[in-house]
């Protein structure tokens, strides 16, 4: 038995460490901790509601936008502020997109290379790595010339010795499988998806300002005005190249990232097998024209709100009572003592009791994470693209029921094993082509909104402090982003914020274990995981990226016995 140590392993709120029981070639025990805290939800006590959005969206880059809207969503649900149809429109165009630039970025840039060996690409036939990518696509950089092309280069980076994100890979590792051709296909989709990333990043440049975190949001609506004879707002130019990136984008995914995604499957269908984890599974639902609720998101949106518990297809509506967060085996402090505090009553006082770096190993049976632990009714539940097909599939929803089966018929499995390391990865995908086809239809209806003589894009009703609700008032607002279910809870007194909480994705899947001991999403999805040589754990990468934590930076290891055995670079 051996306890394998990965710190840091980085994502998009700071560093990640994991800690893992090894026992008989798999883990039997696994610990997730993250070991930086931050603190933005203190930064904003005592600011104007209005302002809370610029400081929350800087939350996180990577997945920019998303703490903007659940900001302004959660102020406007306080103080009882509509925004009209063309700034629901807007705003949905932003995230939306944000779903297949982050997606296409995840599988290509940070998870590829725990399937994707590029040293074996060097080995591959051009010509029959054209036959492979035509027989499975009609993209059209598919040719001997271009492949040959990309393995040149490939062969001419390695030789440098200074290979950049590739070095320190696990290359050589007997759980890679795929053939050279397919390896030097996948590489030369890496390379596109550069490209793509940059180009599409354009749409929030168009709507936004600019990207990461765009600057056209106001609580009430957004800050873009709509005249379409005007060079100086959105016009009929900004909307014919906004559908030109968004087709762009919608063929990349159907041209590219799917065919990509099935044929990796397909190679690693055993990983439906691994990975599993809770069985339990929370959305909250998002996208619809229809305005939120008063303390609840709103129905009919193209995904479905719903929990699921025990490893069925049951789905039970969702309750925003039933959200929690512990502190029992973290790095803060309720007034109150341990005991789980819904978000409005949440509290943020950081109070480490860790051992004084550096160390070896945490003291798992104490506090050992900046993180909370989330809870839904009690139990621990993932949040994510899983999470909504699953979702989606089970209540027969209309576009996703068929998306899901399609894939299940293409990789000839059942819906559980969709609860896997490879399901989450199969499920990001298929996310993305739902969203890639959602987002012109947003545009179509905004196009048909403003020809209809509509354009309005604010409610200014409720700007002014002196119309909100007298004494507290309390707003929550709640957004599908891409890693999962997210949620900004905002107590606002005298005009003011005397307390704020966010309940983010990453906080969900990352959570060290509760008060009763029940681990979080990460910790339990690593149990099981095999890992067929410890100094090289690239089993337990995959599963840790299949929940798209989005890990850059090096990691370390160390044996039992503390000794430093190897340097990872995860990319």
């Amino acid at each position: 038995m051996a306890r394998l140590v990965i710190d840091p392993v980085t994502r998009i709120e700071g560093h990640l460490r994991v800690e893992v029981q090894v026992d008989g070639g798999a883990v039997t025990e696994a610990y997730s901790s993250a070991t930086m805290w931050r603190g933005i939800e203190t930064i904003l006590r005592g600011r104007d509601p209005r302002d809370a959005w610029l400081f929350a969206q800087r939350i996180c880059g990577v997945c920019t936008t998303v703490h903007a809207l659940a900001s302004v969503r959660a102020v406007e649900d306080a103080i009882g502020a509509t925004p009209p149809l063309n700034a629901r429109l807007l705003r949905d165009l932003i995230a939306a997109s944000q779903f297949v630039h982050d997606h296409v970025v995840h599988f290509y840039h940070l998870q590829a290379l725990d399937w994707v060996d590029p040293t074996a690409a060097v080995k591959a036939n051009p010509a029959r790595t054209a036959s492979l990518a035509q027989s499975i696509s009609g993209y059209p950089r598919a040719t001997a010339g271009l492949f040959t092309t990309v393995q040149n280069r490939l062969k001419a980076f390695l030789a440098g010795g200074n290979i950049g994100p590739f070095t320190n890979g696990y290359w050589g590792h007997p759980a890679y499988r795929l053939t050279p051709e397919l390896n030097l296909l996948a590489f030369s989709h890496y390379l596109d998806a550069l490209d793509f990333q940059r180009d599409y990043a354009r749409i929030h440049a168009l709507l936004g300002g600019k990207n990461p975190h765009p600057q056209t949001y106001v609580v009430g609506g957004m800050a873009s005005p709509i005249d379409l004879n005007s060079q100086d707002a959105i016009n009929n130019n900004t909307l014919q190249e906004l559908t030109q990136l968004l087709r762009r984008g919608l063929d990349f995914v159907e041209q590219v990232y799917l065919p990509d995604l099935y044929a990796i499957g397909h190679a690693y269908a055993d990983w439906t097998g691994h990975g599993k984890g809770l069985g339990a599974y929370l959305v909250f639902g998002d996208y619809t024209p229809s305005p939120a609720r008063k303390g609840r998101p709103p129905e009919g949106g193209l995904f479905p709100g719903g929990v699921i518990r025990g490893g069925g297809l049951t789905v039970e509506p969702f309750d925003p009572a039933r959200i929690a967060e512990s502190v029992a085996h973290s790095w803060l402090r309720y007034d109150s003592g341990d005991a789980a505090l819904p978000p409005w009553k949440g509290e943020t006082t950081p109070d480490y009791t860790g051992p004084q770096p550096p160390f070896e190993q945490l003291d798992v049976d104490g506090k050992y994470s900046w993180l909370k632990a989330p809870r839904y009714d009690g139990i621990a539940v993932e949040v994510g693209p899983l999470a909504r097909m699953l979702v989606g599939y089970a209540t027969d929803d209309a576009r996703i029921r068929p998306l899901v089966q399609g894939a299940l018929d293409r990789l000839r499995v059942p819906p559980a094993a969709l609860m896997s390391t490879l399901g989450r990865v199969v499920a990001r995908g298929l996310e993305t082509k739902l969203m890639a086809d959602y987002t012109l239809e947003l545009v179509d209806r905004l196009r048909a909104n403003i020809a209809g003589g509509d354009l309005a894009i604010a409610d200014t009703e409720k700007w002014d402090p002196s119309t909100w609700p007298p004494g507290q008032a309390l707003g929550v607002g709640f957004h599908e982003a891409p890693r999962g279910s997210l949620s900004h809870w905002v107590s606002i007194d005298n005009r003011r914020i005397s307390n704020y909480q966010a309940v983010v994705p990453t906080t969900w899947n990352a959570s060290p274990r509760d008060a009763d001991g029940h681990p979080g999403a990460y910790e339990a999805a690593l149990v099981g995981t095999p890992v067929a040589d410890p100094q090289r754990p690239l089993e337990i990468l995959r599963t840790l990226h299949s929940f798209d934590p989005c890990m850059a930076c090096a990691a370390h290891l160390y044996d039992a016995d503390g000794r430093d055995i190897v340097q990872v670079r995860v990319q």
